[in-house]
């Protein structure tokens, strides 16, 4: 799709499939930072800032995108007050979701931080034709702990853990939640899981 330091030439909206978002450290690891789902843009704060790509982003499944010339996206949002909303919507989340990575990788443990990211993921990979049923979360073991900022190892000698203590069903690189409310507490949410307004 799009590489860390490349120039826009227009934006991806994503129809089907899961994209991750990351940076490149100076090792050559990959800091997953953002997950995309179905129906989100890829591309436009580059574009809209006018300067080169910050990030990569690359499919992690098969998906389906389909790829907006920047005149025309432009012209679009100049003439679509619901777009610039939209967009502006969609920059305040992606805005948070970034300052609560950052907080997290500062101030929680590596026991903590992955009971928030499979809280999160829960909930992008749920189906909509059965969103009464478990989310499958199908991701590699190494996306994983590139997205909790750990080493592949412990991310898996934690999943046993969290499976034996029956938080978790795993299979092959599939992940079920077994116990939401424990995990939550795992996380040390206080209550509130991410991506949920707080209750006031």
């Amino acid at each position: 799709m799009f590489r860390e330091g490349g120039i826009p030439t227009g934006i991806f909206y994503l129809e089907s499939g899961k994209v991750k978002k990351y940076k490149t450290t100076v090792n050559g690891d990959e800091q997953i930072f953002y997950l995309c789902s179905n129906g989100e843009l890829l591309g436009y704060h580059a574009l809209l800032s006018e300067e080169y790509y910050s990030d990569t982003a690359a499919t992690i499944e098969d998906s389906q995108l389909t790829f907006i010339p920047k005149d025309n996206f432009l012209k679009v949002l100049s003439s679509s007050a619901v777009l610039s909303n939209w967009l502006l919507k969609a920059l305040g989340h992606e805005f948070s979701v970034f300052i609560n990575n950052f907080t997290n990788l500062a101030t929680k443990s590596v026991r903590e931080r992955l009971a928030w990211n499979l809280l999160i993921l829960d909930e992008k990979f749920k189906n909509a034709e059965s969103i009464n049923l478990p989310s499958e979360i199908i991701l590699s073991r190494t996306d994983l702990a590139n997205m909790i900022g750990t080493a592949k190892e412990t991310l898996v000698r934690l999943l046993k853990e969290f499976k034996s203590a029956n938080l978790i069903e795993t299979k092959g690189r599939s992940i079920r939640l077994l116990d939401k409310k424990r995990i939550i507490k795992e996380a040390n949410l206080m209550g509130n899981q991410p991506g949920k307004p707080v209750k006031k």
